[in-house]
């Protein structure tokens, strides 16, 4: 007498419940926050590390006084002017493989450690264009951004907001962050830097 075998039985699988809203709206806020602190990258290097090093201690961990308020209004403008300054600046490779760096002008680029410039290629292709302002405009945009969401900053200029003005001090800064993140797509600079390497090969009639 044959056996037949008996065939495995899979349980039928539960309905998974809906997702809450609560939970869909915080996936949201934490991908918009996520996209903002990426805005991070289009800072200088230097300017981002200064303003996370030295903001805590002007504002002394948020809680400011009469003294330390108008220390950090300076330093945020001092690193404001940085990033405006930095969107200007640029790095070239001469015929001889050697780098130098410079600071875009109306007539070319001045080059900050090149004193025989036989070898250097023409530079006035890298003179400042428009696209140069527009990114410095969106550097000190995406930087106040940046410290808008920082919390020593809020609770030095904002301890205590009331409801309107923390909604102001949410969504602000990332309204701010993705037009400047859309523009930033819109309008690509191709501005070397300082520090940075070399990625883009300029040609002569750019």
């Amino acid at each position: 007498m044959s056996l037949r075998a008996r065939q495995p039985t899979t349980a039928a699988p539960e309905p998974q419940p809906p997702p809450s809203s609560t939970s869909i709206s915080q996936r949201a806020l934490s991908q918009t926050l996520t996209s903002t602190a990426d805005l991070a990258k289009h800072l200088p290097t230097g300017t981002l590390l200064a303003f996370q090093l030295l903001t805590p201690i002007f504002t002394n961990n948020g809680s400011c006084d009469a003294a330390t308020r108008p220390l950090t209004t300076a330093l945020l403008l001092l690193l404001a002017i940085s990033c405006f300054l930095a969107c200007f600046t640029d790095s070239i490779k001469s015929d001889d493989g050697k780098l130098y760096y410079g600071f875009a002008t109306f007539k070319g680029m001045w080059l900050f450690d090149c004193y025989d410039q036989k070898n250097v290629i023409d530079l006035r292709k890298y003179r400042l264009r428009f696209i140069d302002w527009v990114h410095a405009l969106l550097s000190v945009m995406v930087f106040g951004a940046v410290a808008l969401r920082d919390r020593n900053v809020v609770s030095c200029f904002y301890p205590s907001p009331g409801r309107e003005g923390q909604e102001v001090l949410d969504i602000v800064p990332i309204g701010i962050g993705l037009i400047c993140s859309a523009l930033f797509v819109v309008f690509p600079t191709r501005r070397q830097g300082i520090g940075y390497p070399v990625t883009v090969t300029r040609d002569n009639t750019d």
